[in-house]
């Protein structure tokens, strides 16, 4: 059976669309997509062709964007196409032109599907970019997860060439006489993706021929295994990871007895950001003292008490807030704190997260700040006993990861109130008292949003 037959046979499966829809095909220019887009075309399936100029390879890019449009001209194909400033772009991103092309193609192409009711977009991956992808992650240490390679469908992104390999599509190429432009970046080894293309996978082939065809049989049986895989890791995540508020618990004497400790770690913290690289310290974490943590770019795993605790890295805040009037709210990334003057009611309701303070004591601008070491007060109830902040967070039992999202509110250089934790007794509400000042602290729904 020829290439187009075996096309012809797994489309009409209606494995990706139902009859009668439209896709929409990425068209490089390149003789992949261009096979592709001739299979559609001899198929007799309803598509549309979109196509990127990403002006990185100046007149080149501009005649590859000619043949597409040409092409789809010849052919009554309707065609879509797009500029992108990539390296401008790159730059602003503070990403790789590879990253960005992917992010700026894949958003458009997005974009163009819906404006359009297009049922899917179509790349033309195949066997030996399935490969690469799998030496890659494989490399890289992604886990199993990264072993079923490129997935046939993610999304509304499909790729139906997935079982055909590049030597396939040459030949399809050279026998049909199919015209397509060679882009001078993939003879280079600038690129990851090129140096395997280039130097892992041929002298593997040496050794063994069949290579490309025998991984992707292994990459469909990996897929598979995933799905228990996943099941199992579920299981034990349910049995484990207690959800608190915006931060989860993993009680360490219950982690320990698990098997294999290593991998259902790993996958436990995953979602969060750490690497493989980062487990040999997480896994320290199991023997170490309370306020040892590891730290990914969006999270922390620490050490607190019998718990290994997963928090979010306190968000970039300012360290030091004027409050001039109120009323007023102001945010410090976890909470949100709320000011108001009223009168003095008849009960003071005992709550942590509140304070009641006499307004003849208070004196703008009022200042909410992080707690430093050396921080003192009169706390609340202690008859004017002087007391460290940093102790009382210590009596309080405060978990390391929740200290730093204390803030102190001080008035003429006096603390007022530590947080969530006790106001000052100097600042008490008194019978003579008629006005006082309420501060209400909350979690910020813009934070636990982004949790």
């Amino acid at each position: 059976m020829n290439l187009l037959q075996q096309f012809c046979e797994q489309w009409k499966t209606g494995q990706y669309v139902l009859p009668g829809q439209t896709v929409l095909l990425a068209v490089s220019g390149g003789a992949d997509s261009m096979v592709m887009a001739d299979l559609f075309l001899k198929g007799g399936s309803s598509f549309a062709v979109a196509h990127c100029n990403f002006g990185l390879r100046g007149t080149a890019s501009d005649l590859d964007e000619q043949l597409v449009a040409q092409w789809c001209s010849s052919n009554k194909i309707a065609f879509h196409k797009v500029r992108f400033e990539t390296r401008v772009k790159s730059e602003e991103w503070k990403k790789g032109i590879q990253e960005t092309a992917r992010i700026l193609r894949y958003e458009w192409f997005e974009k163009v599907r819906k404006e359009y009711g297009y049922a899917k977009i179509v790349t033309a991956h195949h066997a030996n970019d399935n490969v690469e992808t799998l030496l890659i992650n494989l490399f890289k240490g992604t886990g199993i997860s990264g072993l079923h390679g490129i997935l046939p469908e993610n999304g509304c992104i499909i790729r139906p060439l997935l079982f055909a390999t590049k030597a396939m599509l040459a030949d399809y190429a050279a026998e049909h006489a199919i015209v397509y432009r060679e882009d001078a970046s993939n003879d280079t080894d600038d690129y990851l993706r090129n140096a395997v293309r280039h130097n892992v996978v041929p002298a593997v082939q040496q050794w063994f021929p069949n290579a490309v065809a025998s991984v992707n049989e292994s990459i469909e049986r990996f897929g598979q295994a995933e799905v228990l895989y996943k099941k199992a890791i579920e299981q034990e995540r349910k049995k484990l990871v207690e959800r608190r508020g915006n931060d989860y618990y993993i009680p360490v004497l219950k982690l320990r007895h698990r098997e294999p400790l290593a991998t259902i770690v790993y996958e436990l913290l995953y979602p969060f950001g750490f690497s493989s690289a980062q487990l040999p310290h997480v896994l320290n974490l199991l023997n170490s003292a309370s306020g040892h943590y590891v730290s990914s770019s969006t999270h922390r795993v620490i050490r607190n008490r019998d718990f290994l605790v997963i928090t979010t890295v306190p968000a970039d805040t300012a360290d030091l807030i004027l409050i001039e009037a109120v009323p007023c709210v102001v945010h410090t990334g976890k909470y949100q704190f709320s000011f108001s003057i009223q009168s003095k009611p008849e009960t003071i309701p005992a709550d942590k997260n509140i304070a009641y303070l006499d307004m003849s004591n208070i004196a703008f601008p009022l200042v909410l700040r992080k707690w430093k070491t050396g921080d003192y007060f009169y706390p609340f109830g202690m008859k004017m006993k002087k007391k460290k902040v940093s102790r009382l967070l210590i009596d309080e039992k405060v978990p390391l990861h929740e200290k730093e999202d204390i803030r102190i509110l001080e008035c003429s250089k006096r603390i007022a109130w530590v947080s969530g934790i006790r106001p000052d007794e100097r600042f008490r509400v008194k019978e003579t008292t008629k006005q006082i000042l309420v501060v209400k602290r909350t979690e910020n729904a813009i934070a636990n949003h982004k949790t």
